[in-house]
C-alpha cells in the first residue's frame, strides 16, 4: 500500500508507506555485535556477535498503531527530519505538547511539532522560512499519530 499525499506550499508531503507488520519468527533479522566500534585499528567484530537483530522489535512498540511515513519537504529540518526520511509513526502514543506529529490539515497530511501557547493549540514548523499553523479553532484537523523514530540515510 502506497500512497502519495501532495502539498501545497508550505506543508511538507508525506508518502504512506505501510502498516507495521507482525514480527516474524522466521526472519531473524540483522547481525548484531556488542563490540565497541574503534576509530583507530579495527577490531575483528566477529568475536562479539550476540545476537540477530530484529529492527522491528525496537522501532515498533504498539504494533496495531504504528505506520510508516516518508517525508518530503524541508519544513522539520532543524528537527532532524530531512528530505527523504522515513517516519515511524505510533498512533497509540499521546499527542501532547512538543510532540512532533502527523496531523491531516484540511485533507493533507504534514509533520509538525505539536505546541501549546496559552490558550492555543499550532502546529510549529522546524524551520524558520515556513509560517506555523494555529489549529485551535480549526474544524478539519485531525491528529494521526506521533513520530517515534525518524530514519535517516547519511
Amino acid at each position: 500500500m502506497r500512497h502519495e499525499f501532495q502539498k501545497s506550499e508550505p506543508r511538507m508531503k508525506l508518502e504512506l508507506l505501510g502498516v507495521a507488520a507482525p514480527v516474524d519468527a522466521l526472519q531473524p533479522g540483522l547481525p548484531l555485535y556488542l563490540a565497541p566500534v574503534e576509530a583507530g585499528f579495527p577490531s575483528p567484530a566477529e568475536d562479539y556477535l550476540d545476537k540477530r537483530l530484529n529492527l522491528h522489535t525496537h522501532l515498533v512498540k504498539h504494533e496495531t498503531a504504528t505506520f510508516f511515513l516518508r517525508a518530503h519537504g524541508l519544513s522539520m529540518i532543524n528537527a532532524g527530519i530531512h528530505d527523504g526520511d522515513l517516519l515511524v509513526v505510533d498512533r497509540a502514543v499521546p499527542a501532547e505538547h512538543n510532540k512532533i506529529v502527523i496531523a491531516a490539515l484540511d485533507g493533507e497530511l504534514t509533520v509538525k511539532r505539536l505546541v501549546r501557547r496559552g490558550e492555543k493549540v499550532l502546529l510549529v514548523p522546524e524551520n524558520p522560512d515556513y509560517p506555523e499553523f494555529d489549529i485551535t479553532q480549526r474544524e478539519h484537523v485531525h491528529i494521526w499519530g506521533v513520530v517515534t523514530y525518524v530514519i535517516h540515510k547519511f
